[in-house]
């Protein structure tokens, strides 16, 4: 299996992005991200936190982060009617990365 982010810093950044917006990046990732802050500055050359380097570098519009979440509780409450479990958060942001975001 190869590692996702093998050569794709940036892609790290957003599938952590997309799970924070839905309220499941975990603490130590959160928190390693925020140290990574400065390292993330001079590697792309931006300003703010890593966050605010993710919509700047996306250009996301306005509104994107209720837009995730919306999809994410939509597609959640299908998944449980479907499945009769919860989906899983990282596999759900790998498919919707992969699909809007192409890398």
């Amino acid at each position: 299996m190869t590692d996702r982010y093998e050569g794709k810093p940036f892609l790290r950044l957003l599938d952590s992005y997309v799970l924070d917006t839905i309220g499941h990046l975990d603490e130590a990732n959160q928190a390693w991200l925020v140290e990574a802050e400065p390292f993330f500055r001079a590697t792309f050359e931006a300003e703010g936190s890593w966050r605010e380097i993710v919509r700047s570098r996306m250009q996301f519009p306005d509104g994107m982060d209720a837009a995730i979440r919306e999809f994410w509780t939509k597609g959640r409450l299908k998944f449980i009617e479907q499945n009769g479990t919860e989906p899983e958060p990282v596999q759900f942001t790998h498919m919707f990365v992969d699909k809007n975001f192409p890398h």
